[in-house]
């Protein structure tokens, strides 16, 4: 194999694991446990089973308004108003899964945003808009490279888990102060100057999963496990009750397992279940998730 070939981690699924995974995917209405289950089945399908108020954390990462291959599934776009009613469509149905004291983050882009601004704002409080850099891509040659990407951050009420001492960033001093020759909130580590901050609404600190990250799946739209690992410890404590309507290839479960939270994930493309299931079993061996370490949120591409 080619030099990338040798590096590239790309997590794969044989056909023998294919039907190994499927034995574990669910549907609704279930019998069982629901909690820690990755569902394979439409939302619209599934939400009309899930119980009211047993989500602490709601992160949503809704398919763009931008045609879209999803393996087998192909979301084509609408004209706003339209995106706007599909959005409200299952949204509105989520509000009663909801505990008085959750926290809900959706997720857009530049165009989208407006719109679920819109929808958002009659349900929630909206709190915040994160922006976070989605350095990928070689970008347009007629416009302006297209490289961020929102989040909102909104709750139900104004009594909310925020942990803001667990989401530090380590960040590299540029002009380091002192006080009376001591240094003033910075200290040095390997002959680097280094401070702990506070992370603000711009996030420039987050790799987009690529080919030498053993979280990379083939899904198209993955979310880095970095940027899920903020959010979780900001908005929720160990053992609370993550949904992920949306789930993709499981990021969020492979989080929440990986902090100590319960998780629902709901999925239509059995494909990216299965991608799920096999990332949920590799985080039973490994919790590390890249760029975090020993509670502290480190550069981008660090490799801890």
């Amino acid at each position: 194999m080619g030099k990338m070939g040798s590096k590239n981690r790309t997590i794969t699924l044989e056909d023998i694991e294919k039907q190994r995974y499927s034995k574990s995917l669910i549907r609704l209405p279930y019998k069982g446990d629901i909690l820690n289950k990755i569902v394979n089945q439409d939302i619209f399908e599934a939400i009309e089973y899930l119980p009211d108020n047993f989500v602490d954390l709601l992160f949503i990462d809704p398919p763009y308004n931008i045609n879209k291959n999803f393996h087998s599934i192909k979301f084509e776009k609408m004209d706003e108003d339209q995106y706007y009613n599909w959005v409200d469509s299952w949204l509105s149905k989520m509000i009663r899964l909801l505990k008085p004291t959750s926290s809900i983050y959706i997720c857009s882009e530049w165009k989208t945003s407006p719109i679920l601004y819109d929808v958002l704002k009659k349900y929630f409080y909206i709190r915040n808009r994160i922006t976070f850099e989605r350095e990928k891509g070689r970008g347009a040659k007629t416009n302006w490279k297209n490289n961020c990407e929102d989040i909102y951050f909104c709750t139900i009420s104004n009594q909310y888990t925020f942990n803001i001492e667990q989401i530090k960033i380590k960040r590299k001093v540029i002009a380091p102060y002192r006080e009376k020759g001591k240094p003033k909130d910075w200290f040095i580590e390997e002959d680097e100057k280094y401070r702990l901050t506070y992370p603000s609404n711009i996030w420039t600190d987050i790799t987009i999963p690529f080919w030498s990250m053993k979280e990379n799946t083939p899904h198209p739209t993955q979310k880095p496990e970095k940027l899920l690992a903020r959010i979780i410890l900001a908005s929720s404590n160990e053992n609370d009750v993550i949904l992920d309507p949306f789930a993709g290839s499981g990021t969020t479960a492979v989080v929440a397992k990986k902090l100590g939270r319960n998780f629902l994930a709901i999925e239509i493309e059995k494909e990216y279940c299965l991608y799920a299931l096999k990332r949920l079993e590799l985080a039973e061996k490994d919790k590390k998730i890249q760029g975090y370490d020993n509670g502290i949120f480190l550069d981008r591409n660090c490799l801890k």
